[in-house]
């Protein structure tokens, strides 16, 4: 008896998540909010459902109450957060995120950041992109721009998502 393969494997993952959006930004609208949108039409195009959004000052209290929010929500199993992961003195996203994770995915921050350094080189290090376990939820704290969002979403949330949640239920 062999051991699936990991494609064998993901392919009795859910093909639509409940989905909630976080933007952490101080300056950003929810008309200005590009890199949001960007999240929601990535995810709907793939099948999932936005269960919720939310933008939020990159106040830790703020991002912290939204994620309660979030674990509180049955429609919710996923939370994907965007902004406030860089070294700036109002970047908080981070220690916000970190201080709830049961689990942490490290290999999400760490294959990110490669990735990244592959596109622009050494400021890849400036990342504290993140994800882990709460509550159930798998959660995603990715940069704010537009081109971190997009790769990360691509070619590392979205390729897992369900297989992800699938795991989370077990």
């Amino acid at each position: 008896m062999s051991t699936p393969s990991h494609k064998e494997h993901k392919h009795h993952a859910p093909r639509s998540v409940g989905c909630m959006i976080i933007t952490c930004s101080d300056t950003r609208t929810p008309e200005t909010d590009t890199s949001g949108q960007l999240i929601q039409k990535l995810l709907k195009e793939s099948g999932h459902t936005i269960a919720a959004y939310h933008l939020v000052k990159d106040e830790p209290a703020q991002i912290r109450a939204r994620i309660s929010d979030g674990v509180a929500n049955d429609s919710v199993q996923a939370i994907i957060i965007n902004g406030g992961t860089g070294i700036s003195r109002r970047d908080s996203t981070f220690e916000a995120v970190d201080a709830m994770l049961e689990k942490r995915l490290d290999g999400f921050g760490e294959v990110f950041r490669f990735l990244t350094y592959q596109e622009i080189g050494s400021p890849a290090i400036m990342s504290r992109a993140t994800a882990g376990i709460i509550k159930g939820r798998i959660l995603f704290s990715t940069p704010g721009s537009e081109n971190a969002v997009r790769l990360a979403m691509e070619k590392l949330i979205l390729p897992e998502l369900g297989h992800l949640v699938k795991e989370l239920t077990k």
